[in-house]
């Protein structure tokens, strides 16, 4: 009997979204190795499925894959899961999946949920060509080189990212596309607060440095060939506009905590994208204007 390695695609949120070929493959497998076996155990629980259970992650995927590929080699079936989604995809299981492959031996999938398709679809930006870029660099600058790259090729880009990361990254698409450019995050996907978020690149950066988000976040950047139009057509407010609303709320803010205009100035046109002169005329007017200096 030959045995084989099956990528199963669990539910990235709701646990209805599985299919039925994922959970026979679950029931029929020898083995199962979890990203996180706490998390798989509690989807094994909710279907009734007993089977062994292994840990597959980023720290002891390189010392499994032999483990897997001997399994497979003496007739096992053997599935592999990631916490949620589709495995090999930004979560672990590729070493697994190449091991298995040099090894001349059979691999299948059960394809399922994927947090990066369901927020491309549901972005309503072209959806060809798009890219898929995980998690972008930490550093500012190593994420502008990278939306450079990428604004060049005229797809649409879907990333992943940390919450409390968004307005950071907001702020480079900004840099990169423009203040106005439409974006689109879908936040905590399937799940009981999923939200879809609209708008234009400085907005949405405003929106999450005032109230950092919560929840898995998956960001969808329009191609540079897409105007701010684009965002009209979704039914939001004219990108232009929101985009001077959120720059000159930012500028207020940072003047209310007591920010010199000339510095505070400096920070908005930077994060914005905007000349510096006419972002410090807005704040000379605006501390013209504070009910303190009258």
């Amino acid at each position: 009997m030959s045995g084989r390695l099956v990528l199963v695609a669990t539910p990235i949120g709701h646990l209805g979204d599985i299919t039925a070929r994922a959970l026979e493959a679950l029931r029929q497998a020898d083995a199962v190795y979890a990203e996180d076996t706490r998390h798989t155990l509690k989807l094994f629980r909710h279907y009734g499925i007993e089977r062994p259970l292994f840990s597959c992650h980023e720290h002891n995927e390189a010392a499994r894959a032999p483990e897997v590929v001997a399994r497979v080699r003496a007739g096992e079936t053997v599935a592999l899961v990631s916490d949620a989604g589709t495995p090999a995809v930004s979560d672990p299981g590729r070493r697994i999946v190449a091991a298995v492959v040099e090894a001349g031996l059979p691999v299948t999938i059960c394809p399922g949920p994927s947090a990066a398709l369901a927020a491309l679809a549901v972005s309503g930006f072209p959806p060809v060509p798009f890219a898929f870029l995980g998690f972008p660099p930490r550093k500012a600058a190593e994420r502008q080189a990278l939306l450079r790259a990428w604004r060049e090729r005229g797809a649409t880009l879907v990333l992943f990212e940390s919450p409390l990361r968004l307005a950071g990254l907001f702020e480079d698409v900004a840099a990169v596309f423009g203040g106005d450019h439409p974006v689109v995050v879908a936040r905590e996907l399937t799940k009981v607060h999923e939200e879809i978020l609209r708008g234009a690149a400085a907005e949405l950066s405003a929106r999450f440095r005032a109230a950092p988000a919560r929840g898995e976040c998956t960001v969808v950047v329009a191609p540079a060939t897409v105007g701010a139009s684009a965002g009209r057509r979704l039914g939001e407010r004219e990108p232009a506009q929101a985009a001077a609303r959120a720059w000159k709320a930012e500028l207020a803010c940072r003047l209310g905590r007591g920010e010199p205009p000339a510095q505070a100035a400096a920070e908005v046109a930077r994060a914005f994208g905007l000349r510096r002169a006419d972002v410090y005329r807005e704040a000379v007017r605006l501390r013209k204007s504070s009910p303190e200096k009258r």
